[in-house]
This record gives C-alpha cells, structure tokens and sequence, in this order.
C-alpha cells in the first residue's frame, strides 16, 4: 500500500469516527424536520438517495464506503476518477442500492464517453426501475435510464440492443400520458428486424405479463425456428405452453430448457 494510499484509508477512518461519535451541532429537532421536508420532496435525486441509504448500512460498509469517496475526492486524472467511480458503483450495487450504483455507473461514462458505458449505466438504471417500488425513485432511474440507453444509441445506431433496451424500460414503467410507449417501440422495432431474436423475446415477455399467451407464443415459435438453442425462448415457450394447456409441448420445452441450462 502506499503512502497515499494509508493516509487516505487513516483520513476516511478518522473522519468516520468524528462524524459518528463527535458533537452534533445541529439540534435533532432541526434534523429532523431538515430531513422530513428532503424525503417529502415529489421527486428525488442522488443526495436524498444517499440520505436515506447511509442509514441503513452497517458501520463496516460506511467506513469502507467513506474511503471510496475519499480517492474519488483525491483522484487527479480521468482513469483514477474513473476507476473510483466504477468501484462506488460496484459498493453500492452490492447494498442492492440500483440507483445509487447507477448514478456512479452514469458519471464514470461521462468521463468514458464510450457506447459500453453509457449501456452499463442505463442497465443499471433499468435494474432500479424494475427492482424499486417507491414512485419517485423508480421516476429518478427511468428518467437516467432513458438519458443513457439514448447516449449509447446516438454512439451505435446500428446496435438494437440498446433501442430494445429502451423500449423495455419504457414498457416497464410507462409515462403516464403514453402507457403504450414500449411496446409501440417494441412493435416498430420488430418491423424493422422481423427476424431479431431479441425483439420477439422481448415482445413475448410483455405478451406473458398481460396473459396473451396466444401471442407471446406466436412471437416465441418464431424466435424458436431461428434459434433452437436459445435457452431464453425454450425456457419461456415451456411457461406458455403450460399456460395454453399444451401439455406434450410444455413437457417437451422443459426438458430441453434443463439440458441448455444444465
């Protein structure tokens, strides 16, 4: 370790120690009612985000956390902010804190700059979107999710993953003046790549979410004759089939669903 390295780790310890067991100033009628007026807020952003996450972490994850900003603070160089932000982003995905993660997954691409970065980030985002249940959370991360998953789009026109990857972010949480908005983006993508494997797949998991077994077997059936071994659709053409009473195809699905995935 170097020397820089045990002052930042020795600086993060003794500020966290200060912090937690040194005088309060501020009156705890104060804070409370300073905190009450942050959470009641409509919507969110990362500081209300990390308010609420810091209290619920343990003392060996706040320290830890604490060195991490530290580097990110004495970080000099874009590769060091970089790599700093990548690990914040790692600390706080493995909290289960989605968004948190993705906010430093989205600022470490704004230093990137690259397509697989931004992609990292939306998905990310689209992890919180999907995992998160309060409203004006799930808002926060649609919103980046829809920011990064465009950035990553406008460098690579050509990747459809990352129009797929919109759409499903949208269909997961629909704005509320355009419910249809995803599958609308589904639907036009599976015009424009008829034969895209990954658009059927997506288009049949939102058929299987609203119970059109019909047509998310339809979409299914065809991503099957053009990739047999793809385990998503085996596996997924089973759940339908069970769901149609096609017990033989259901059974038959099944087993070839265990042998990819075995």
């Amino acid at each position: 370790m170097t020397k820089l390295q045990i002052f930042v780790v020795l600086s993060a310890i003794f500020l966290f120690f200060a912090l937690y067991f040194g005088f309060d100033t501020v009156p705890p009628k104060q804070k409370s009612i300073e905190k009450s007026r942050a959470l009641a807020q409509t919507s969110t952003d990362i500081s209300n985000l990390l308010l609420e996450a810091k209290e619920d972490i343990s003392t060996s994850v706040a320290t830890n956390l604490l060195v991490l900003e530290q580097q990110l603070g004495l970080a000099e160089t874009d590769s060091a902010k970089v790599n700093a932000y990548e690990r914040l982003s790692s600390a706080w995905y493995q909290q289960k804190q989605a968004a948190i993660a993705g906010y430093y997954a989205e600022q470490l691409a704004e230093i990137d700059k690259g397509e697989e970065a931004w992609s990292i980030a939306g998905t990310t985002y689209a992890i919180c979107v999907q995992r998160e249940e309060e409203q004006k959370v799930k808002d926060f991360c649609r919103q980046h999710a829809v920011t990064a998953f465009e950035n990553a789009s406008s460098l690579n026109s050509k990747n459809v993953q990352h129009r797929l990857n919109l759409a499903s972010v949208y269909a997961e949480h629909p704005p509320a003046n355009n419910p249809m908005k995803g599958i609308l983006m589904m639907l036009d993508l599976n015009k424009q790549y008829p034969d895209n494997v990954l658009v059927l797949i997506n288009i049949a998991r939102q058929g299987m979410r609203t119970g059109q077994y019909d047509k998310a077997a339809a979409r299914l059936e065809k991503a099957y004759s053009l990739d047999a071994e793809n385990a998503n659709v085996v596996c997924m053409l089973s759940q339908v089939y069970e769901q149609l009473n096609k017990t033989q195809e259901a059974e038959a699905m099944l087993k070839q669903c265990q042998a990819l995935r075995g």
